[in-house]
């Protein structure tokens, strides 16, 4: 696809694919991790309740947020917007490195009060702290009088 094709995608769409994509994840996770905790499971008050805790709500996401965006560059939620991550000089799909460290770079944009996301909201390319730091960004088909992407390489 031509990059004149393509637009950055915007803070509120973004925002409606993590609502999407946290739904489905807990839809998976939280059947699971209640027949293993039981309901006391939400009284928790530490981060991980347990090793089963880790791998389900930590690990398996991750492994399969970094698959996604390494096969297919989407996540379910962002396939609702019709978004793709993408390396932000190229345009070809993201490493798995990129895809690694967008991921772990989640947690460095959240950690100011959520600053890093919000960036996207105000950044020229629609960035986050995690896509500046991992070098994507999020395009999709472009709407009628919406700014071209463009690519370095």
């Amino acid at each position: 696809m031509e990059t004149n094709e393509l637009e950055y995608v915007g803070f509120w769409a973004r925002f409606g694919a993590t609502i999407v994509d946290t739904l489905l994840v807990m839809m998976i996770t939280y059947p699971v991790l209640i027949s293993i905790y039981g309901f006391e499971y939400f009284e928790n008050t530490s981060l991980i309740a347990g090793s089963a805790d880790f791998m389900i709500a930590w690990v398996l996401p991750f492994i399969a947020t970094v698959l996604l965006w390494v096969g297919v560059q989407a996540t379910p939620g962002k396939m609702v917007v019709s978004a793709r991550v993408v390396d932000a000089k190229t345009g070809a799909s993201m490493s798995v490195g990129q895809a690694i460290g967008r991921y772990l770079c989640y947690f460095v944009a959240i950690l100011p009060l959520g600053i890093g996301i919000f960036w996207v909201a105000f950044d020229s390319k629609k960035q986050g702290w995690h896509d500046k730091m991992a070098g994507t960004v999020v395009v999709r088909h472009r709407h009628a009088g919406s700014r071209p992407v463009k690519f370095e390489g």
